[in-house]
């Protein structure tokens, strides 16, 4: 099945890679050097192996791939080596690449259907796909054209840390079925799901990590100790305790032909405003299971 074996980084040369690229950034990052990389049993074995141990991975690809076809190639290897599911499509209408191009939004007629993150406004904390009853475990946005105005930030923070900073009241009552999430129009896959009943976190004895799915626009609580528990969850996420626990990732790092690859469930993502109408990201997603699943991955 793999041909040219020869021509794949060794072993060391690909976890030195990664050993320097933790010396010198806040999160694990990785370099694939040829399309061909996608499907190294090595390469992908470290890419699955970043996501379960730190949920946060950053590629930086040696060659041009306006197509993606690095990130298809490597969902696709990561599903069949390893267990991941295959992505899901991101409406009723749109397969599994989604293009965020802030630019084509001028002319869009439907603006109810307009997603949140293609616009230029500021997005702040959520993961993603909150509404399903089955949210993808991982995404990935692969940067085409970076926002070179000075905007368009990445922000991530992590799910235990935002538990750690919760009383023990709100994080029992955050884990209870409590909680109405809206469908967005533009996410609609049937038109009699409009909302799901659920948690916003889980947080089982036998979970390594918090889980949590949270888009505060669409959320609201159905008692008066889920409402209380989101309103202490809203303060602390706008709050000036979450900024030392919260990674940026500028245009700067985050530069044409990088990738950034993220657990859905242990990292909240948040985006400042966007100030070039040319900045083009295409984002994945995959591995969808029933919120509060544990992993149950292969290793190797």
């Amino acid at each position: 099945m793999f041909k040219n074996r020869s021509k794949w980084p060794s072993r060391t040369h690909q976890f030195s890679c990664l050993a320097r690229a933790r010396q010198i950034g806040t999160i694990p990052h990785l370099h694939a050097k040829t399309l061909g990389d996608s499907q190294n049993p090595l390469h992908v074995a470290i890419v699955h192996k970043e996501l379960k141990e730190s949920g946060v991975l950053k590629i930086s690809l040696g060659f041009y791939d306006d197509k993606s076809e690095y990130l298809r190639q490597l969902v696709v290897h990561l599903s069949s080596k390893h267990g991941h599911g295959l992505p899901i499509t991101h409406s009723a209408s749109r397969g599994w690449f989604w293009d965020v191009r802030p630019q084509l939004l001028q002319i869009k007629k439907d603006v109810a259907k307009q997603a949140r993150s293609e616009t230029m406004d500021e997005f702040p904390w959520h993961t993603d796909c909150a509404y399903e009853h089955s949210p993808p475990r991982y995404f990935a946005l692969h940067i085409l054209q970076p926002d070179n105005c000075g905007g368009g930030t990445l922000s991530i923070l992590s799910s235990d840390r935002v538990r750690a900073l919760l009383s023990p009241a709100a994080r029992f009552a955050l884990t209870q079925p409590e909680y109405c999430i809206k469908v967005p129009p533009e996410f609609l896959k049937k038109e009699d799901e409009k909302h799901i009943i659920g948690s916003v976190l889980s947080a089982e004895s036998n979970q390594t990590h918090t889980q949590i799915r949270l888009r505060l626009d669409i959320t609201s609580g159905l008692s008066t100790k889920s409402r209380a528990a989101l309103e202490e969850l809203q303060g602390i996420l706008s709050g000036t305790k979450v900024q030392e626990c919260t990674i940026h990732l500028t245009p700067v790092s985050l530069h044409r032909g990088t990738i950034i690859l993220l657990d859905n469930r242990r990292w909240l993502h948040s985006r400042n405003t966007v100030k070039d109408p040319n900045r083009h990201l295409r984002r994945v997603r995959w591995d969808s299971q029933p919120f509060g699943t544990i992993e149950s991955q292969q290793l190797d």
